[in-house]
């Protein structure tokens, strides 16, 4: 075993490995860049190593500086976690030429899976099943076409060197196939610096479900399968395992085929085989086929921990070190069911937008497992994955498991920035989703009554108007100060209540036209005569009520000018801090409402700023290559009457 490793990664996942090594007794050098100075996985290593600046390609992707950090600290392996360089074969080599261990496997796997086509060719070879498509090298925008129509539509565009989503786009008519391919294209460009895609028959009720494979170098087991079908836009929102549905029969064979494709190439370490399986009908061994492999640790892997009860970290420790695989096939069991469910700070009324913000407040509960790599206080960075946690639960059954994880979200508490929190417990109540009937499409079917469900409560807000008159204060007995009215309004950023104090413990609260009587007894609370189960938290960004869907009030600030409307419809402002990736419209140029009229790129995605009404460009504020912060203006449209 290892004395010291260095883990070239940051956030939850250099935190997760951290966790493994203090176990083990390996000390951890973690590598940082200046963005996280002052990160959890920085205080939490024994040493740490600055790279340079916040960018990735400044520090996470510098792999000689990271190479020279472990040689300078006297590292003898290097773990990628996962992202960054964690499936990059060049950064394999020069870490085996320096004379370290490279956790993970050969940069010769690596290599036959890092790019979608060859890979596919190569488990048809090794007898796994495929999605029909092309896989080819010519990338004539005119023969991808033909070939699409020769699949058959819909079909799914994807990037070669793709992963998280990035460079897909589904096509359901022909007519839009070049503009989706344009797109898909520059955002593999850019996430990957390969524009090349394939294309593939897109199977209208997919259900996404993953075999986690290990091995040794010269044989595999697999730890059972995952279902990660609960996505939005190819992005995973909660991941389960076991899959729902699947019988003893379908698991034999796809773990065999899995299994097959991690010894077709030799593989060393964790990884997974994902699959696409027809969900149309009962799960059957015809239904699947071979979608890629990652060749890492995958984002989910603590739901298989859990059911297996194996440290997936520790098998990559010692296998990397020179053991043989810890279990045989036949050792490995399955106990229980277990669900993750990623914890984002995004802007889910505005299409899920990813978001910035410090948290200002962040408590999680003790009933489930955690990872994170922020503490509160952390600020929430623009270069990086959003990501605030990812919450795992474990029960002998998946209905108890999927309780316990609705408890846990429940309980969870974040404020400072916007997330998908309340969403999330929302699709925990999800009936099709607690029935196990689940696929790829359920989000986007049920999205607005997912997130019309996420919307504040009306009676946990008159509980934050209550937190904000400073009513909740234990030091204010009863609620009733002598230097403050007994009837006064109070306002907040975006809206206000009038607020009617009754005596001791009691108050009426005015909101849009409703009143809602409010009574308290220390920190127990009864809205409308219903005892309610919640807490209200004062913090440095304002007034939250958690227990259920939350609320945030965050306080007027007397000497903001209120910009509101200054424009309305006619100005089109950065949703998000970016890079402003290209404008497609001039001034005097007409436009109507939906016409694209930027795309800004953050977070490695690319987003399309579109027009919300008819009318003429006024004024272009912003070029292609701008780097723009949240709120800054883009393209001004002239007035109505003007137009």
């Amino acid at each position: 075993m290892f004395s010291k490793i260095l883990i070239a990664n940051r956030g939850e996942i250099a935190c997760r490995v951290i966790d493994s090594c203090r176990r083990l007794g390996v000390a951890t050098v973690a590598v940082y860049s200046d963005a996280d100075r002052g990160a959890r996985h920085v205080a939490l290593a024994d040493e740490a190593v600055h790279l340079g600046g916040p960018a990735p390609a400044d520090s996470y992707l510098r792999g000689d500086a990271i190479v020279a950090a472990a040689q300078a600290t006297g590292a003898q392996a290097i773990h990628p976690g996962y992202g960054f360089l964690s499936e990059n074969p060049d950064f394999v080599d020069a870490v085996e030429a320096a004379g370290l261990v490279f956790i993970g496997p050969s940069a010769r796997a690596i290599r036959a899976m890092g790019l979608k086509d060859a890979a596919k060719a190569l488990m048809e070879e090794a007898g796994v099943p495929v999605v029909p498509g092309y896989h080819g090298e010519n990338q004539d925008p005119a023969h991808l076409a033909d070939q699409a129509a020769r699949i058959g539509w819909p079909v799914l565009i994807k990037a070669v060197a793709g992963g998280g989503g990035k460079g897909m786009r589904r096509v359901d008519d022909p007519a839009d196939f070049m503009d989706a391919l344009d797109s898909a294209r520059s955002e593999a460009r850019n996430a990957f610096g390969n524009p090349a895609v394939l294309i593939e028959k897109y199977i209208l009720q997919p259900r996404h479900i993953e075999l986690q494979v290990f091995g040794d170098g010269h044989r595999a087991v697999h730890l059972f399968e995952r279902d990660c079908s609960l996505q939005r836009r190819h992005q995973k929102v909660i991941e389960e395992a076991p899959a729902p549905g699947m019988t003893p029969e379908m698991r034999k064979i796809m773990g065999a085929a899995a299994v097959r494709a991690a010894e077709a190439i030799g593989y060393k370490g964790a990884g997974t085989i994902e699959f696409i399986v027809d969900g149309s009908q009962d799960l059957r061994p015809d239904g699947f086929w071979f979608m890629e492999m990652n060749t890492r640790l995958q984002v989910e892997h603590p739901v298989t921990e859990a059911i297996t009860g194996v440290d997936l970290v520790e098998w990559q420790l010692r296998v990397a070190s020179g053991e043989p695989l810890p279990a045989k096939q036949e050792e490995l069991t399955i106990t229980g069911h277990a669900f993750e469910a990623r914890l984002y700070a995004e802007d889910v009324p505005a299409g899920f937008l990813p978001a910035t913000g410090r948290l200002a407040h962040l408590e999680f509960p003790g009933n489930a497992r955690i990872e994170t790599g922020v503490r509160q206080g952390d600020a929430i960075s623009p270069w990086y994955d959003p990501m605030i946690a990812k919450l795992v639960t474990h029960g002998a059954t998946r209905a108890i498991a999927l309780r316990a994880l609705e408890a846990a979200l429940v309980d969870t508490e974040v404020a400072g920035s916007v997330t998908n929190l309340d969403f999330l417990i929302a699709l925990t109540r999800h009936e099709g989703f607690r029935e196990g009937e689940v696929d790829t499409g359920l989000i986007a079917r049920d999205l607005d009554a997912l997130v019309a469900a996420a919307e504040p409560d009306p009676r946990a807000r008159a509980l934050a108007v209550i937190g904000l008159a400073g009513l909740a204060d234990p030091k204010v007995k009863g609620g009733v100060t002598l230097w403050q009215p007994l009837r006064r309004t109070i306002a907040w950023q975006g809206g206000e209540a009038l607020l009617e104090v009754h005596g001791p413990g009691a108050a009426r609260v005015t909101l849009d036209g409703t009143a809602h009587e409010v009574r308290w007894q220390g920190d127990r609370w009864w809205v409308d005569d219903a005892l309610r189960r919640n807490r209200i938290v004062a913090h440095d960004a304002g007034i939250s009520v958690f227990g259920g869907r939350t609320v945030h009030l965050a306080p007027l600030d007397p000497l903001a000018r209120d910009t509101a409307g200054e424009a309305g419809e006619a100005l089109t402002r950065s949703p998000m801090p970016g890079l402003v990736k290209s404008v497609h419209v001039a001034a005097g140029q007409a436009v109507r409402a939906g016409d694209r009229l930027a795309v800004l790129e953050a977070m490695k995605m690319e987003h399309s700023l579109t027009a919300a009404r008819d009318g003429v460009v006024a004024e272009v504020l912003a070029a292609a290559g701008d780097q723009v912060e949240a709120g800054a203006p883009l393209i001004r449209l002239a007035e109505e009457d003007a137009a």
